[in-house]
């Protein structure tokens, strides 16, 4: 299937590695020129050289920095001669028990994965609707459906983004303009965030990292870890021409883990 956006820019957050890099993957194999970001500057150099090896047609820049900062939004923006298609993504916080947070440690969570996204919509969603064409895909989580006992500030701060997003996303002036808002939410995928967790999980309980990442594995009902590139497939869909009457959604890639029907 032809996506349709051959030639269009797009800016994808966190994209040196995992989730946000498998987007980057899809999105250039569709002709789509990309900025990509993150912290770490060789991380996302490789990540860059490796982007543009997989379609020579495109153009692929890398911009390190902080995108929780204005210094660093202002420059990510600054690379791409326009937004056609925005990629919100960053580190989940912390895993723990509320009761050791504090104040600043909510607002870094609410920085990096509410208030940020929100912040890069703003900068990009008018100048999408004068065009006539836009595409925003927040990576969230899954746990926004089903929240995970140890993922408090995660759980709180992509909330807030949700919310936000189902009103933002049914504004005339966006849909009506072909500029569509949709969150994706990733279940187990085998990234380093994953890992993370798990390592934590471990260290928690005495149990062995093996037996808690093949215990979490077996429980799902893919039997499976979720990958990068098909959750970057799924970007790539909620990007293209053939997702336009699709707006204001949370899309769970799971493997089936949430029980519910809706």
């Amino acid at each position: 299937m032809d996506l349709g956006i051959a030639g269009r820019w797009a800016l994808v957050c966190a994209a040196s590695k995992g989730l946000g890099k498998g987007c980057a993957q899809a999105l250039v194999r569709e002709g789509v020129n990309v900025v990509i970001t993150a912290r770490g500057r060789e991380a996302l150099e490789a990540a860059a050289a490796e982007l543009g090896a997989l379609n020579p047609q495109v153009q692929v820049r890398a911009v390190a920095g902080d995108i929780t900062t204005a210094e660093g939004r202002a420059a990510a923006l600054a690379a791409a001669p326009q937004v056609d298609i925005l990629v919100n993504n960053a580190g989940g916080p912390p895993a723990g028990d509320f009761r050791d947070w504090d104040r600043e440690a909510w607002i870094r969570a609410l920085d990096a994965n509410m208030l940020t996204p929100i912040e890069l919509m703003k900068a990009t969603v008018d100048g999408m609707a004068a065009r006539g064409f836009g595409r925003v895909v927040n990576i969230t989580s899954g746990a926004v459906k089903a929240p995970l006992e140890t993922l408090g500030l995660s759980n709180g701060a992509r909330t807030g983004l949700t919310g936000f997003v189902a009103g933002l996303a049914r504004q005339p002036r966006l849909a009506g303009r072909n500029v569509t808002i949709n969150n994706l939410l990733p279940g187990p995928f085998e990234t380093d965030r994953l890992r993370v967790t798990t390592a934590a999980a471990a260290q928690r309980s005495g149990e062995s990292f093996d037996a808690i990442w093949d215990r979490r594995r077996q429980a799902n009902p893919s039997q499976r870890y979720g990958t990068a590139a098909e959750f970057g497939a799924a970007c790539a869909f909620l990007c293209s021409v053939h997702a336009g009457y699709m707006t204001g959604q949370n899309v769970l890639l799971d493997g089936g883990a949430f029980p519910g029907t809706f």
